[in-house]
């Protein structure tokens, strides 16, 4: 019973993020887009609360590889894909991660090892955006592709916060040296990263660091 409230709620919450980010539009569509982006990792926490079944975890992540897929080669969902198509499937590696996430936590039965990876990637990475764009600083060039100073120090502060709050709740020795070494790898792995594979490269790369330090 309790997978299926778990859908249930996840699939409200979903809908309540979509819902509410039309109160976003007047900031622009990329700040709309962020606000899904971070809003949306937050669906790990019901997982958590919910799920003991690694297949029904995996339900609505695989749903959105498929609808985040179409949305993207037929612009169905508009305020979710940006305008210029080259930027990569970063919509599709989202729901991915969550779904391979889902299938391998669940079934060994320790989900909590992705929640650092996930926060990352939908924190992190959302307000690197955000504030890369709204404050002045200088950029730099990584396979191709543009980043700020402004956005990989919130990279890197928004991942070295996550890193310390769950690695304190989870209650491990060298918290402050683990999280600084989490914090950097994700920051480096979200300067590499191109064409949406940050959605990617950061919440897996994450997760097997943290099974193998805590």
């Amino acid at each position: 019973m309790n997978n299926i409230i778990g859908l249930i709620v996840a699939s409200i919450y979903i809908l309540v993020i979509f819902l509410t980010s039309k109160l976003f539009e007047k900031k622009g569509k990329e700040v709309t887009r962020k606000y899904i982006h971070i809003m949306l990792s937050n669906i790990w926490f019901i997982s958590m609360a919910f799920f003991d079944n690694f297949i029904i975890a995996a339900i609505l992540p695989m749903l959105f590889v498929i609808i985040n897929s179409l949305s993207y080669k037929f612009n169905l969902i508009k305020i979710m894909e940006r305008e210029d198509k080259k930027e990569g499937i970063g919509t599709v590696y989202y729901a991915i991660s969550l779904t391979v996430l889902s299938l391998v936590t669940f079934y060994i039965n320790k989900p909590i090892l992705a929640l650092p990876g996930i926060l990352i990637m939908g924190y992190g990475d959302g307000l690197a955006a955000v504030i890369g764009q709204k404050v002045k600083s200088k950029s730099f060039n990584i396979l191709g592709s543009t980043k700020s100073i402004a956005g990989s120090a919130t990279m890197l502060i928004v991942s070295l916060i996550i890193s310390i709050l769950i690695f304190s709740f989870i209650g491990i020795e060298y918290l402050i040296l683990k999280a600084f070494l989490i914090a950097i790898i994700a920051t480096i792995l979200e300067a590499i990263s191109v064409k949406g594979l940050d959605n990617i490269t950061v919440p897996l790369i994450i997760t097997v660091i943290v099974a193998n330090i805590i």
